[in-house]
């Protein structure tokens, strides 16, 4: 049998779409097809798919809700894999809650969540369009929070040797916008969480205040990746940005935000060209005032 047969022996058929254009799934809305893309809901078929992937040598690549990577207009020549495990248990005491949640749930969904159990940790998660697992993977944060903060351990898939282990936070070698997930071939399962218990009415007052200043600060009315380039200890990358006078500097439909200068955004048609060309100008030009070199925090996927 060939892998198109086998995998629908091992998957429905709705799980499974054949170049499938990978706008429809990335923030950004840019990229071309991946030769299939699968959405996953269970472990023991992810597990299955691994194995299956690994016979045929097939490449994969895992993503929650597209919201940190920017595809090629070539697309990615493998197989790419949603994970859609959204599985949430809740176990409340006097002082604090426990959270145990599936990677694929949406930290915005997770930090209303904890508003209604009146559970206080999750207000800087409250305006993050990523998931739980990609929260985890580069440590996401904002406002003075991040979410090793609130961690308890994680559940993953070792690929190397496909088993299900777990991991507790002082084995997640968390730093800025990085961890062990970004650097090891696991794949994020599930993790646990702990909050405190708070006032129901402070903590829906600051998922408004961060809402608010979201939305006045960054350009969320356009497709973007979020902040595009990492900060470097004592740089702000959008504020070397700003002052080159990059704010609103255009290649085709992809552009430096006039609202927040580390966020590159989609105008309307912007290709990967665009981008890549105009992340490539912003280096340039820091490198050339500055003679500092950033990076990205955005992951560039598929076939160059």
């Amino acid at each position: 049998m060939n892998f198109d047969e086998k995998l629908e022996i091992i998957l429905d058929k709705c799980q499974i779409l054949k170049n499938e254009s990978m706008k429809k799934h990335t923030s950004l809305k840019i990229g071309g097809t991946a030769d299939y893309f699968i959405s996953i809901n269970d472990e023991n078929e992810l597990l299955n798919l691994l194995k299956l992937c690994k016979e045929f040598k097939k490449k994969y690549f895992i993503i929650g809700n597209g919201t940190n990577i920017l595809v090629t207009d070539k697309g990615f020549r493998g197989v790419v894999i949603k994970l859609k495990f959204e599985n949430v248990n809740i176990k409340i005491s006097e002082n604090e809650g426990i959270i145990e949640v599936g990677s694929g749930y949406s930290l915005i969904k997770l930090s209303k969540l904890a508003l209604e159990n009146e559970l206080e940790g999750l207000e800087f998660a409250c305006g993050i369009p990523g998931t739980i697992g990609g929260a985890i993977r580069m440590n996401a944060g904002a406002y003075g929070s991040e979410i090793k903060d609130i961690l308890i351990s994680t559940r993953f898939i070792d690929t190397e040797d496909e088993k299900i282990k777990e991991l507790p936070l002082e084995l997640h070698q968390f730093s800025y916008r990085n961890s062990i997930f970004a650097q090891k071939p696991y794949i994020i399962l599930s993790t646990k969480i702990k909050l405190k218990k708070g006032s129901k009415l402070q903590i829906k007052s600051k998922m408004d205040q961060n809402f608010e200043s979201r939305k006045l600060k960054q350009p969320i009315e356009y497709p973007s990746a979020g902040s595009t380039f990492k900060r470097q200890e004592g740089i702000v990358t959008a504020k070397l940005i700003d002052e080159l006078g990059l704010k609103g500097y255009s290649i085709g439909d992809a552009q430096v935000s006039t609202k927040h200068a580390g966020f590159l955004i989609n105008k309307g048609n912007a290709n990967f060209e665009d981008m890549n060309e105009l992340i490539e100008k912003v280096k340039e030009k820091i490198y050339n005032r500055y003679k500092i070199k950033i990076e990205l925090e955005i992951l560039i996927v598929g076939e160059r």
